[in-house]
């Protein structure tokens, strides 16, 4: 998304838009449009020197529009969310290119080859979890959909020994 704040909304706003990543979604707004922003996102659209005054600023009037997410030279990433277990999963999904929403994401455990992708569910932002139980065993093919429809298949990305807090690259990504 890209976001920036004018000088009305507050003096030292520098009225440059900022390119920030958003990975959540406020289900009870403050506003139509709520965004809560890391100090560094915060202080980036501010004019120089002014980085303190503006993230102190509270909430503000801001413009955004949504961009393309690119990530050259990055495939899709899978972080193994701490807790992270034989009996659930949960998984990060980073570095999508394009849309950037990750509207689904389905888990295929070869340990034990069905052929059957099963859905995750939605945990919050960008992490899928699986509950389960039936020992899961890996290696893990993972399945992301993204919310124009278009999903790409990373295939025994996640190993047989696999552990949590550990992020795992594939040599896929959604092509522009």
């Amino acid at each position: 998304m890209q976001i920036r704040c004018v000088g009305k909304a507050h003096p030292a706003c520098s009225g440059v838009p900022e390119t920030v990543i958003i990975t959540d979604m406020n289900y009870y707004p403050v506003a139509r449009y709520h965004f809560d922003l890391s100090g560094t996102a915060f202080g980036a659209m501010a004019m120089d020197g002014r980085n303190d005054d503006l993230r102190q600023a509270g909430i503000i009037d801001m413009q955004f529009k949504r961009v393309p997410c690119e990530y050259p030279g990055l495939s899709v990433t899978f972080h193994v969310e701490k807790g992270s277990n034989p009996n659930y999963l949960a998984i990060l999904v980073e570095y999508g290119n394009g849309d950037g929403d990750v509207a689904q994401v389905d888990l295929m455990d070869d340990g034990e080859p069905t052929g059957l992708w099963v859905p995750m569910k939605h945990s919050w932002g960008s992490i899928w979890r699986l509950d389960t139980r039936r020992s899961l065993h890996g290696p893990f093919s993972l399945r992301v959909t993204n919310g124009s429809g278009r999903s790409l298949v990373a295939d025994q990305v996640i190993p047989v020994n696999w552990k949590p807090d550990t992020v795992y690259s594939s040599t896929v990504q959604f092509d522009d």
